[in-house]
């Protein structure tokens, strides 16, 4: 396997964890972004090494296009280049639309759709040259089939579902691919935290008969950025159990 320069977003926690450890543990260098929590960042750098990985940390805020394009400079003289992007730092400020506050649909959209493309932008340059390029999006499965009281997320999500399919069909024939994951429930604090009567209510829609697990989408994503994935180009994987069988 070659061993790719890949930056991870929001990779000290959660989700992006599990993606950092998981493309770490197959030998690949990467970036470990954060936004504020250096400890938790360095401790994931220590057990990407520990597994035969390279890393390197880069901190930055993608509340804003100017605060991403330093991240993406920041990652790409830190790696020496870009080969893969995964995308996967997001913020969520939910409450029904008449109640939604601007500033609270501004965030989680600058956040959760522009900093995508900011860095999609600074890295493709780099793919371009290279003639070969992996960029991974992690939407989310209510992106596909809405959910209440979350407009701003939702918006966000599809939005980078449709972002995935222009850069998809823009740069397929220059040895680049873009892809979206679409998560269902998966494990985590705020799962961890509800009732088990609406766990139990959200389970009984769940076909695995199970919330997912952090590793489960680390595996999809892990193959996404393979060579082996270079003839899956603009599309949308859900990993949800079934949820959103269609």
């Amino acid at each position: 396997m070659i061993q790719r320069k890949i930056l991870v977003t929001g990779a000290s926690r959660g989700l992006g964890r599990a993606i950092a450890l998981e493309l770490g543990k197959l030998g690949h260098t990467i970036a470990v972004h954060y936004g504020r929590s250096s400890a938790e960042a360095e401790e994931i750098a220590t057990l990407i090494r520990a597994s035969g990985g390279q890393a390197v940390l880069v901190q930055g805020d993608l509340s804003s296009l100017e605060g991403a394009k330093a991240v993406a400079v920041a990652a790409n003289e830190a790696l020496g280049g870009i080969e893969v992007l995964v995308n996967n730092a997001g913020i969520t400020k939910d409450g029904l639309v008449m109640r939604m506050k601007d500033e609270d649909w501004d965030a989680v959209i600058d956040t959760n759709l522009s900093a995508p493309f900011a860095l999609i932008r600074a890295a493709i340059r780099g793919m371009l040259n290279a003639k070969w390029g992996r960029i991974v999006n992690v939407s989310s499965v209510v992106g596909l089939m809405g959910n209440p009281g979350q407009a701003n997320y939702i918006a966000a999500k599809a939005g980078l579902i449709g972002l995935t399919k222009a850069i998809a069909k823009e740069y397929g024939g220059k040895g680049i691919t873009c892809n979206a994951i679409a998560p269902g429930f998966i494990e985590s604090d705020m799962t961890e935290k509800l009732p088990e009567a609406l766990k139990t209510k959200y389970l009984e829609g769940i076909p695995a008969g199970r919330f997912g697990k952090p590793e489960d989408v680390a595996a999809v994503i892990a193959f996404l950025v393979s060579d082996g994935a270079a003839y899956v180009n603009g599309q949308t994987i859900a990993v949800d159990g079934g949820l959103y069988a269609h």
